[in-house]
């Protein structure tokens, strides 16, 4: 019998060896051996991810900002940076002969000349808007869910930097067209510099070469947006996504994960091609709202002119609550050394910001000195098992849309037909109030979400099934959770507060070490952290009301078969072949 050896193995080598490669594997062998990039991305490229629906919201802000990067790049192929003045001579006749800026000029040239120019502009405008909100909201499931606690502390301040740059980013693009809308901003912004104490004038003149405005301030915010902050947005993502890699994705608790296990799909091909599709879905999203929905319509506004600025400004939203704080702040200023300092523009929109953004930045932190947890989190938690800290980001959101309602005060009390100033008045008393009594009832709220998982740990769901004792007493049947189920609400560390109490530590020589300061306060606070929380129940309570349900289920298993018409033991019940609909028609 002969045999066929051009299919014998040639190699006892377990790794399968292609006799004759492909130009392509020729080219990734010749690559492989000089850089080693197969050994470097073998192992990433199958790394696990998580698959859920709240981890899509980063994916959202990632591809919008890619959106931004191309649509960015064919509008710098015909914007001209240049605030010299010239008379336009375009296709939009309104403006025909109007004098304004080259910048202006080149804005509706794109707008209307330049084909797919308006679309673009209005997809990088749609785009930016969804990265800073995208970013906000991502940010906030973040900390609900436990995400930003050890060893994930640099990527939430990493990502705070990532939405402050990112907002600065959209204010200096909004800027650059120079009409009338974003010429108000800009003056609003050299006025937001003076109100600096001291410095603020300096401040002034080193951005605008000058005294407002200038010659040089739109190119320089055309440098700043697209080079000096896409740099360093680019640099943060990237270290960002290098610190996701590094310490793994969190993910939900459920049958088979634990702090030591990833569960989900790996990046090849799975991960890979789904992040992929979603792309496609942002930049469609995008160009629907770039191509249907008008946004920024510069030639409606004109160039800018400071004797035809309008009370009915409006920055982009994400601009919003700095405008409301400076529209409900008293009009407090102060005299020192033949100086005024304008506390009312000062307050609000320097200092207000940055103490709220230092806030939000330093929230890992000061979460982990209070409770005192030291240990690494992969699992996230259910935003009602952490009330206090639930509660805490809800105040801070109140306290974010109620400023950013009292940006649009002028509008509400026009379409609502209230007077401004009460408005104003109302708003003064509600940023402060409104954040506390969001913060209370937010709080309780947890805490009864934990109640009623606890009972559905011990006494089973309820079926809505009503049932009658012999002694006319009614109860409703409740049956047992599923292990998944059950597995799910008690996977969840028990709450540890840190405390004054034990031994004090002692050095070698048995000498008790000083008490340190704050120590008492950190105390209080973690006692505030977890008061009144509901911890889960133990193994002991878990076995009682099993054997309890089981005693139920043993009684309940003895009427089955028997028509449940609500009269069983009051000697009303159904007779035999007659429905439940014909027994309760009669009664």
């Amino acid at each position: 019998m002969s045999i066929d050896t051009s299919k014998v193995a040639t190699s006892n080598s377990s790794a399968a060896v292609a006799s004759k490669p492909g130009r392509a594997g020729v080219v990734a062998n010749w690559a492989d051996e000089r850089l080693g990039l197969a050994t470097a991305m073998k192992k990433n490229l199958r790394k696990v991810f998580p698959d859920h629906w709240s981890f899509m919201l980063g994916e959202i802000a990632l591809w919008s900002f890619v959106v931004l990067l191309l649509s960015g790049v064919f509008l710098t192929l015909w914007f001209n940076p240049s605030m010299g003045e010239i008379h336009y001579e375009g296709s939009y006749d309104q403006l025909r002969g109007v004098a304004m800026s080259e910048s202006m000029a080149s804005t509706l040239d794109i707008s209307f000349d330049v084909r797919g120019g308006l679309l673009m502009r209005q997809m990088h405008h749609w785009a930016a808007m969804l990265f800073i909100a995208s970013m906000m909201i991502h940010l906030m499931r973040v900390f609900f869910t436990g995400a930003h606690r050890k060893p994930r502390e640099m990527n939430w301040v990493i990502g705070c930097l990532l939405l402050i740059l990112g907002t600065l980013e959209g204010f200096t693009g909004y800027s650059l067209p120079d009409d009338l809308l974003s010429g108000t901003g800009v003056r609003a912004a050299d006025g937001f510099m003076k109100s600096i104490p001291v410095v603020g004038t300096y401040l002034s003149f080193f951005l605008f070469g000058g005294e407002f405005p200038g010659e040089a301030i739109i190119p320089r915010l055309y440098i700043i947006h697209v080079l000096l902050i896409p740099g360093l947005l680019l640099a943060l993502i990237a270290a960002h996504m290098l610190l996701l890699v590094y310490h793994k994705h969190t993910q939900w608790p459920g049958p088979g994960r634990t702090e030591q296990n990833v569960v989900g799909f790996p990046m090849l091909p799975v991960y890979a091609a789904k992040a992929g599709g979603f792309f496609f879905i942002v930049f469609g999203v995008c160009a629907l709202m770039g191509g249907l929905l008008t946004i920024n319509p510069v030639w409606k506004y004109g160039p800018y002119d400071p004797t035809k600025v309008t009370a009915g400004s409006q920055p982009d939203w994400y601009m919003g609550w700095p405008d409301g704080a400076l529209r409900i702040m008293p009009g407090w200023e102060s005299e020192f050394w033949g100086t005024t300092w304008s506390w009312n523009v000062f307050l609000p929109i320097i200092v207000l910001p940055g103490l709220l953004f230092t806030i939000v930045l330093l929230l890992p932190f000061l979460e982990a000195w209070i409770t005192g947890d030291k240990r690494e989190h992969h699992l996230l938690q259910r935003p009602r098992n952490a009330p206090t800290r639930t509660a805490l980001m809800v105040a801070l959101m109140t306290f974010y849309g109620l400023m950013w309602a009292a940006g649009g005060n002028d509008i509400i009390a026009i379409k609502l037909h209230l007077s401004i100033n009460q408005i104003t008045y109302f708003m003064r008393a509600a940023v402060f109030i409104g954040p506390v009594i969001a913060f209370i009832i937010t709080r309780r709220w947890c805490i009864s979400l934990q109640r009623q998982d606890n009972e559905k740990l011990l006494h089973g769901y309820e079926t809505g099934v009503i049932m009658r004792s012999p002694e006319g007493g009614y109860s409703e049947r409740h049956l047992p959770l599923d292990t998944d189920a059950a597995y799910t609400l008690t996977a969840r560390d028990r709450d540890e507060a840190y405390s004054l109490e034990g031994p004090a530590p002692v050095d070698p020589n048995g000498i008790p070490a000083p008490k340190r300061r704050g120590s008492g306060l950190r105390a209080k606070l973690a006692t505030l952290w977890y008061a009144d929380n509901v911890q889960k129940p133990t193994a002991a309570e878990l076995e009682d009301a099993h054997h309890h349900d089981e005693h139920e289920h043993e009684v309940q298993h003895e009427l089955e078969g028997v028509v449940a018409d609500g009269h069983q033991f009051d000697g009303h019940h159904a007779v035999e072949g007659e429905t439940l609909r014909d027994e309760h028609r009669e009664h």
